[in-house]
Order: C-alpha cells, then sequence, then structure tokens
C-alpha cells in the first residue's frame, strides 16, 4: 500500500506558532509546531507531532531552530508618499512658536502640499522607498498607503502612481487609499463645498476608472471636513464600488465615526474623542478602530483613545504607524508596538493583533491575512524571541530573522 504525501513546496519545522487567528485567545500559540506552504497560501500548521506524510526529496525543510513565527506584519494606515519633510517646523514648534506662526510662515500640510506638487514621481518614490523598506525590514508584509498631499487631479493621481510603483519595488502588498478630503488646498480657501465637488466629480471618476484605490478617506474634523462634506465623498464612493474609511474623532467628538458606520466604513482611525455611541455603532458595523500611537506621542497629545470602551462593546483594534511628515514622521512598526502598550495600555498580544489579524480587517483583508491558518496567504516572520511579548517589550533591536511574502521567501 502507497500512503499519499503532501504536495507542499516548504515546510518551516521546529518553530513556535503564534497564530494570531481572529476570535481566538490571545496569541493562538502552538509550541514545536510546523508550518506547511503550497503555492502562495499557507497549506498546514499544527504541533509537529502531528505533521502528516510527506516527502522529504521534494518538499524544502527549513528548521526553524525553535524561534517564533508569526503573520507578516501589517501597517493599516500610513502616509508613506510626499514631498519635502516638516523637520523645520519641528524646531520652531520647541522653540515655542504656535500652529498660527507656524502656519503663516507657510509651513503645516501647505507645505507638504506644495513640496508634493513640486516632486516629480521619481522623486517621490525615492523619498518613499527608504520608509517602505524600514517598515519591510521589521517585518512588514502589507501596508496601506494613503494620498491626500497632492489635492488637486493631476497630484492625487501621481501620488497613488507612486505607491503602486512601491508595491512592484519590494516585495510588500500594497493597498491604495484616495484621501482627496485630506485638507483644503489654499486655492479653495473659503469654499470647501466646491473642492468636494472637485473630489467627486473628478477626482474620484478617474481614480475608479484606472483602478488607482482600494479604498476611500475622509478627515472628519473641525479642521477638516464636516458630517455633510464627508457624507458627499462616502456618497461618490459607494457609486464608484469603492469601500470608505474615516480620519474622525482625533480632535473632537464629530460623530465621523457613527456616520462612517452608516456607510460600513472599514475602519475609524485616530479616534482619541470617540464616544460610546461612536463605538456602539462600530461594533454594529463590524468596523475596525485604527490606533495610531505615534501621532498621540508626537503631538504631545493627553487625551487617550477609550480603550476600555472599545474592549467592552468587543471592536477590533488595529495598530498603525501614521507615518507622515507632519504629526508622525515615524517609520517603525515595532515602535508602534511599544508605544500601544506603554502609551495606550493594550497588552503585547492585544498589539500584536493589532498589526497582524486586526490589521487586516481595517483594510478589507480579513479572511487572506493577518493570521496563521489554512488557506491564508503564506506571510510570515520568523522571530529570535523566547516569547510574542518581547515583540512590544524591547525596542531599538530587530529580532527578525526571516519573512515570508507569498510563499517566498524575501528576507533571511
Amino acid at each position: 500500500m502507497t500512503i499519499k504525501t503532501q504536495q507542499w513546496q516548504s515546510l518551516w519545522v521546529n518553530v513556535n506558532l503564534a497564530t494570531m487567528t481572529e476570535g481566538g485567545t490571545g496569541y493562538g500559540i502552538i509550541e514545536q509546531g510546523a508550518l506547511a506552504v503550497s503555492g502562495d497560501k499557507i497549506a498546514w500548521l499544527g504541533p509537529q507531532a502531528d505533521l502528516p506524510a510527506y516527502d522529504p526529496a521534494q518538499v524544502e525543510v527549513i528548521d526553524g531552530q525553535g524561534q517564533w513565527l508569526t503573520p507578516g506584519l501589517i501597517d493599516c494606515h500610513t502616509h508613506l508618499v510626499y514631498g519635502g519633510n516638516r523637520a523645520n517646523e519641528f524646531e520652531m514648534r520647541l522653540q515655542g512658536a504656535s500652529y498660527e506662526e507656524i502656519a503663516n510662515a507657510g509651513g503645516g500640510i501647505v507645505s507638504t502640499v506644495a513640496a508634493t506638487r513640486k516632486a516629480s514621481e521619481q522623486e517621490l518614490f525615492a523619498s518613499a522607498l527608504p520608509r517602505l523598506t524600514a517598515l519591510h525590514q521589521q517585518g512588514v508584509t502589507t501596508v496601506e498607503i494613503k494620498s491626500g498631499y497632492g489635492l488637486d487631479v493631476e497630484n492625487e493621481i501621481k501620488m497613488l502612481k507612486v505607491a503602486g510603483l512601491l508595491a512592484e519595488a519590494l516585495p510588500v502588498t500594497v493597498r491604495r487609499t484616495f484621501l482627496g478630503a485630506h485638507a483644503l488646498p489654499v486655492e479653495y480657501k473659503g469654499r470647501a463645498d466646491e473642492y468636494i465637488e472637485l473630489v467627486c466629480g473628478q477626482m474620484m471618476p478617474k481614480i475608479a476608472k484606472d483602478k488607482l484605490a482600494d479604498a476611500v478617506d475622509v478627515f472628519c474634523e473641525g479642521i477638516g471636513f464636516s458630517l455633510e462634506q464627508t457624507r458627499r465623498v462616502f456618497d461618490s464612493a459607494k457609486a464608484h464600488q469603492l469601500p470608505v474609511k474615516v480620519h474622525a474623532e482625533q480632535l473632537s467628538d464629530l460623530g465621523g465615526t457613527e456616520l462612517a458606520a452608516d456607510y460600513q466604513a472599514l475602519s475609524s482611525d485616530h479616534l482619541e474623542f470617540l464616544s460610546e455611541a461612536g463605538v456602539k455603532a462600530m461594533a454594529k458595523a463590524g468596523m475596525a478602530a485604527v490606533l495610531l500611537p505615534g501621532a498621540f506621542y508626537f503631538l504631545r497629545e493627553s487625551q487617550l483613545p477609550p480603550i476600555a470602551l472599545l474592549r467592552k462593546h468587543k471592536v477590533a483594534m488595529a495598530i498603525a504607524s501614521d507615518a507622515n511628515p507632519g504629526s508622525s514622521p515615524i517609520n517603525s512598526i515595532q515602535l508602534m508596538l511599544h508605544m500601544a502598550c506603554t502609551l495606550f495600555r493594550l497588552t503585547p498580544a492585544e498589539a500584536l493583533a493589532g498589526v497582524t489579524c486586526f490589521g487586516a480587517k481595517a483594510l478589507g483583508l480579513a479572511h487572506e491575512k493577518g493570521q496563521l491558518a489554512p488557506g491564508y496567504d503564506a506571510d510570515f516572520a520568523l522571530w529570535n524571541i523566547s516569547q510574542p511579548a518581547e515583540l512590544s517589550y524591547q525596542f531599538g533591536v530587530n529580532p527578525l530573522t526571516a519573512l515570508v511574502r507569498s510563499g517566498v521567501k524575501v528576507i533571511g
């Protein structure tokens, strides 16, 4: 009698697994485990003692030497593509300059928009590549990149095209988000409704037609766009069959999260001023809460997101870098894990879920990425650690020893 052997391309043995399965307990640990890959998917995983029969002559066997496997990390909220930088404003603020004084000196988002418009695709690509490389080398296999510093048809499209070029340059899955409603460009000062008409009437149709975006975002805030303006963008996105998400409740409780829930949004992001009504709306709509400790830290905020309410209503909490030039010039997912625990009081298991299964949920990828489970994409990281909590506990030493994306080892 012939024993049927598994048709795998690679098999990782002598590993401990933090499966991070949504709905599971803690890390979803399988000690002394193994994981098999077929094509670009995870084919099998479990205790190594339960391994099915396989032909070692036909399967590449990798010894993990007792290290830990996690899903590839996911940074679900970034603004990696932009021109220039705002280090001068950072220095001015620390010397006592007010927001108004910086704005009057041509600073703030206005300066980033000007630099981004001036830069070519090649220049934007060259400046963004090291940022994405830094995330990738820390175990990131999926990243979201927003537009929002072009604020006109030509330059919003340019930013999204550069995000696409980054996906070709590195073995990272890039999800592109159209954030035309990020801020009011100077040429539309006092004419926000007209600008929203440009976003909905000209930008959105072209971006949707050319499939340049996977989702649409709006900065719904007192210094951003109103609920009614946000609704108009969401209606346009819906008409073009694009899912939505929202920057909301960062500075005040305007109700943007509840509005987004009405549109079955993927996520609401920032959320320091989120009310319990907003939390309940998120829970009912199945939205993810994207927490951004880097911006909280860099802006020296004091209002914490309502972590206890999010836990109480079982809202998925994702963690992201918010990498951007003005409020979070930080390109480190490992620092975000650390800050999620030290600043927001998340447990290490909650923080790791925030950059794996719940990061995937925030991008609409919950059924293909962010977990170690059969049928999921074979995106995973091998870490030289003794327990998963080390990924949040220690910062400044990179314990990544191997990274696999779509079944192919890309680091290590």
